[in-house]
């Protein structure tokens, strides 16, 4: 009935331009019977559903798939481990993998692009989505008066914290439940999904968002395609999990259209779709032109590669360098960049080895985080207000530490995957680096949360210093001549990840009394803020 219509066109839409669809319930969920049990089951339902689809009387034997989140991984794990080669067509009729696929924002790690990031659960997304499944068990059991509970937990807020005892109360055993229940510390607890070699070969449009969770689950099968000889297909939107902005389905239809349609169905015989006209690659604009639409639609150009900007809006392709040129920033403070925003500095230099650069002038920074005030988190890529958002007021906070570049001087555009190292020691057996990367115009009035990443710590060797490697959001985005670039780090970003209670455990629940106060030492000497590639061609997957 919804049919994934919060991101795509509506089923009809594909039907009146010459296409059969077929929308299916997984097991266990909508109208379908049996038991949700998970992905596990979604290998031989799957493959199930193509070798019934082959034989629609309207179709031409040949199958695409699509969706995203959960419909994405479902494409994903067809058959998985087998490798067909159908020779001829009474084989292809029995062809369990798809001929070609379109899945969005979704990956084979269940750890890494489903559940956590950095060591951390996500803490809001992950209980939110755990109770709509909870929500969706007591509706097909008849429980109104739970599903009523859930809902109303989820509309005041109050699942931050009741969220465990509701999804222990209505779904016990749960799949978002048993995730929460996991470390993240721990990767040998955690299923990764395989895949078929074959169905990495086949026709891939492989669709992400800079501000979605899923987005190093895309990239990653992105090089596991290049690595099992595949040439997939990549758009990255400046969009969320849930709102893309124009979308991508004349793109989708389009990439449909040249794998689907053979000598059955010529492609004169389908009528055409209105295509809105591919923009050409354009170089870093002055900064998001003023009165731009929002919804601006991806292009349908078959490029392999294509990138719009997470600010302006712009699309363009993207072309491997053979030899990206070092870009990075150190940090320098004299102790104050927590109580001034402008006072700590990065500082731009080109790093020509993995060696940590010399020592930086100056003091480290103290940061104390308090739980009772936590630092909290916005926006960005895990929060349920998803995006760009203003970030001023929380870099304001004397428990955030702030290192700014001095107004740029000519345009700057960022593309890849930022990184950071940094020596960090705390008092406590436990503690959160949380980090953001914002713009700062020029006038210094707005601050622009562009990137975070996250990275949680365990352990009586947290009150040791001891160097750390953080990862940021991946991203695209370019900044103008005045603007500034920052890097925000703080001990939270609640309800983001739950707050660390500082005693060596996970956090199971909003902070309480047992939580600790929790002072970091940063220590700026070899400090690194850098960028590495978006993506590598030839390059295994990790």
């Amino acid at each position: 009935a919804i049919a994934s219509t919060v991101t795509y066109a509506h089923p009809s839409w594909y039907a009146d331009r010459g296409f059969v669809v077929v929308v299916q319930d997984v097991r266990g969920c909508g109208d379908s019977e049996g038991h949700f049990g998970g992905f596990g089951q979604e290998a031989v339902d799957g493959a199930a559903a193509v070798r019934w689809a082959r034989r629609l009387p309207l179709g031409n034997g040949r199958v695409g798939t699509y969706g995203f989140s959960y419909q994405g991984l479902t494409q994903l794990v067809i058959a998985a481990g087998g490798d067909p080669s159908p020779a001829g067509l009474a084989d292809r009729l029995s062809d369990p993998l798809p001929d070609c696929l379109a899945p969005a924002m979704a990956g084979l790690d269940e750890r890494l692009h489903w559940a956590s990031a950095g060591g951390a659960h996500w803490w809001s997304l992950g209980l939110a989505w755990a109770l709509q499944l909870a929500a969706a068990a007591c509706r097909r059991r008849g429980d109104d008066a739970g599903w009523w509970e859930i809902r109303r937990s989820l509309e005041g807020g109050r699942f931050l914290e009741e969220g465990p005892a509701l999804l222990a109360r209505h779904d016990p055993g749960g799949m978002g439940g048993q995730w929460l229940g996991l470390d993240p510390a721990r990767p040998q607890d955690w299923r990764i999904h395989p895949v078929a070699p074959a169905l990495l070969r086949r026709p891939l449009l492989l669709i992400g968002g800079w501000h979605d969770p899923h987005l190093g689950g895309v990239l990653d099968l992105w090089q596991r395609a290049h690595q099992a000889g595949g040439n997939p297909e990549l758009l990255i939107g400046a969009w969320t999990h849930l709102q893309w902005r124009g979308g991508c389905d004349e793109r989708q239809l389009a990439f449909f259209r040249r794998h689907l349609l053979g000598a059955e169905a010529p492609l004169a015989s389908v009528p055409p779709a209105s295509a809105a006209p591919t923009p050409a690659p354009a170089p870093a604009p002055e900064g998001p032109p003023a009165g731009r639409h929002p919804d601006q639609p991806a292009p349908v150009s078959p490029d392999p590669v294509l990138l719009q900007d997470l600010r302006s809006g712009h699309w363009r392709d993207w072309v491997p360098e053979s030899r990206p040129v070092p870009l990075g920033w150190s940090l320098e403070s004299q102790g104050l960049a927590a109580v001034r925003s402008l006072e700590g500095r990065l500082v731009a230099a080109a790093r020509q080895t993995r060696e940590p650069p010399a020592p930086a002038p100056g003091q480290g920074v103290v940061l104390v985080h308090d739980p009772w005030r936590p630092v909290p988190g916005r926006g960005g890529h895990l929060g349920l207000d998803a995006g760009l958002v203003e970030r001023g007021d929380i870099d304001g906070r004397a428990d955030v530490a702030c290192f700014s570049t001095e107004p740029l001087q000519t345009a700057l555009a960022l593309l890849g995957r930022p990184w950071l190292e940094l020596a960090v020691e705390a008092d406590q057996p436990g503690f959160d680096l949380c980090a953001a990367l914002a713009v700062v115009s020029a006038d210094g009035s707005r601050v622009s949360q562009i990137s975070t990443g996250v990275l949680r710590l365990r352990g009586e060797h947290c009150r040791q210093r001891q160097g750390l490697h953080l990862d940021f959001q991946p991203l695209a985005a370019s900044l103008a001549p005045g603007e500034r670039l920052r890097l925000s780090l703080a001990g939270a970003a609640w309800p983001q990840i739950a707050v660390n209670p500082g005693d060596g455990q996970l956090p199971r629940t909003a902070p309480g009394p047992g939580h600790r106060v929790i002072t970091l030492r940063l220590h700026l000497a070899g400090a690194w803020l850098g960028l590495a590639p978006l993506l590598e061609q030839g390059a295994g997957a990790h």
